[in-house]
């Protein structure tokens, strides 16, 4: 393929799964059934972060973490009491467990008794990379955290390509005229933003020749962030859609 052949693909698949259709089925289902700022923003970093597995393991374990947490998670965070966190006891999807989710609990408590918003925690740096590494150090600040809890939130310090943690911030920032992205947050812009990796962006990415690099990690994310903004400068990202739409129905 050429470019323009490929700009044509990614263009005409970009409109095809940026749809309403493409909410349910997606982790990205979770903050969509909040409405105030502070839910959608927790409950979302719980299904960015929790997103490795089976779609529907990860939006069914999601759900059950959303009702451990009354299905208020910010009135959770901020005023439970000892009893309410034996709700979390014996939660655990993959290799995070209840261990993991109390430090979690702890640490938004502290930041969100700080500041209304977690946008605030992803804006120190003048790079994604710096602000990723930045914000890998403030949520393991607090002297609890726990060693093995640390794997959970990835960043570019450990040459990670940090899908999920991408994906959040995809979900938070980019302006979406289909209501897909939330676009709650307005300090990043969507041009700042890096293309989360997945086994299926991954595979389509390298079958059109957007990406080289073979090892998946922080270089390989900027590579193929670089190449789409080739193809929209201001909104890179959008075309993850296109790359994981095409992945997925490639695997059917």
């Amino acid at each position: 393929m050429n470019r323009n052949q490929v700009l044509e693909l990614l263009e005409e698949q970009y409109q095809r799964y940026d749809q309403p259709a493409f909410i349910g089925p997606d982790p990205i289902s979770i903050p969509h059934s909040f409405r105030e700022r502070a839910d959608i923003e927790i409950s979302g970093l719980f299904a960015a972060l929790l997103a490795w597995g089976r779609r529907p393991t990860i939006i069914s374990k999601c759900r059950e973490l959303m009702r451990r947490m009354d299905d208020a998670p910010h009135q959770f965070v901020l005023h439970h009491s000892d009893d309410d966190l034996r709700k979390l006891l014996g939660f655990c999807h993959r290799t995070f467990c209840d261990t993991d989710l109390l430090y979690f609990v702890h640490w938004l408590r502290w930041y969100y008794q700080q500041h209304a918003t977690l946008e605030d925690a992803f804006l120190q740096g003048n790079t994604q990379k710096e602000r990723l590494e930045n914000f890998h150090s403030l949520f393991f600040s607090l002297d609890d955290a726990p060693q093995r809890t640390r794997k959970h939130v990835a960043t570019p310090a450990r040459g990670s390509a940090c899908k999920r943690v991408n994906m959040y911030l995809r979900w938070m920032v980019r302006q979406d005229q289909n209501g897909v992205d939330f676009g709650l947050w307005t300090r990043m812009q969507p041009a700042d933003l890096i293309c989360p990796i997945d086994v299926h962006v991954e595979r389509v990415a390298r079958g059109l020749g957007l990406l080289q690099r073979p090892q998946v990690d922080w270089q390989a994310a900027e590579e193929l962030t670089a190449n789409l903004r080739q193809f929209d400068v201001q909104d890179p990202v959008k075309y993850d859609f296109a790359l994981f739409g095409l992945g997925v129905a490639g695997e059917r």
